[in-house]
């Protein structure tokens, strides 16, 4: 064991057995799908928890050790998806409501892309 820690694996262990589904996904859409839930703002125990993805494996996604690139491409892809579809749904509001929740949905996009 290092002395100094510095090394240390501080991640979250994967939940108990029988706390999360078994995941059956193969690891390119499991990728897609911790993107897809990182987009919509979903913590990373939930996405254990609902999809039965090895939480290591999310954390390592979202801290870009793993897949950096590739992954926040795919993340910026669903947060345009999402952006895009809180848009669409500004379409039932009319007048002022309609265009304050406009102005609301892209501050909190812009907020995002520049993360």
């Amino acid at each position: 064991m290092n002395p100094d820690n510095s090394h240390r694996d501080t991640r979250t262990p994967s939940p108990p057995y029988g706390y999360s589904c078994e995941c059956t996904y193969s690891r390119e859409q499991q990728i897609h799908i911790v993107a897809e839930f990182h987009a919509h703002k979903i913590r990373p125990s939930r996405i254990a928890y609902r999809v039965g993805i090895d939480i290591a494996f999310i954390e390592e996604l979202i801290a870009g050790e793993t897949e950096s690139g590739r992954f926040a491409q795919l993340v910026k892809f669903y947060r345009k998806g999402r952006y895009q579809q809180r848009l669409r749904e500004t379409q039932k509001s009319t007048g002022v409501t309609r265009y304050e929740l406009q102005q609301k949905i892209e501050r909190e996009y812009e907020q995002e892309v520049d993360l």
